[in-house]
């Protein structure tokens, strides 16, 4: 996905980072690059938004449950997979 606009981080990688963001897990250079993207890219912001209701109402339905890290590892690998070969959606302003 691209919002069109030229931005340092690019919309689709940004996206496929989104869950490492929310659990906290990437270098603290990273989380800045992401959270600088997310406030100036409105598109991004709203799928974000998406992504950590999912992620607050996974937490919410399965407590403090945590799944293996080789589990977690292919989940990303998957999702990341599935956002890159997805086709480029067009979202216009509201």
């Amino acid at each position: 996905m691209s919002c069109g606009e030229p931005h340092e981080t690019d919309c689709r990688e940004v996206l496929a980072e989104v869950y490492v963001y929310l659990d906290l897990e990437c270098d603290d250079q990273r989380r800045v690059l992401i959270r600088d993207h997310l406030d100036e890219c409105s598109p991004c912001l709203r799928e974000y938004g998406i992504e950590q209701e999912v992620k607050a109402l996974v937490a919410r339905c399965c407590g403090n449950e945590t799944a293996p890290a080789d589990l977690r590892e292919r989940l990303r690998a998957r999702l990341a997979d599935m956002v890159f070969g997805t086709e480029t959606r067009e979202y216009l302003p509201d």
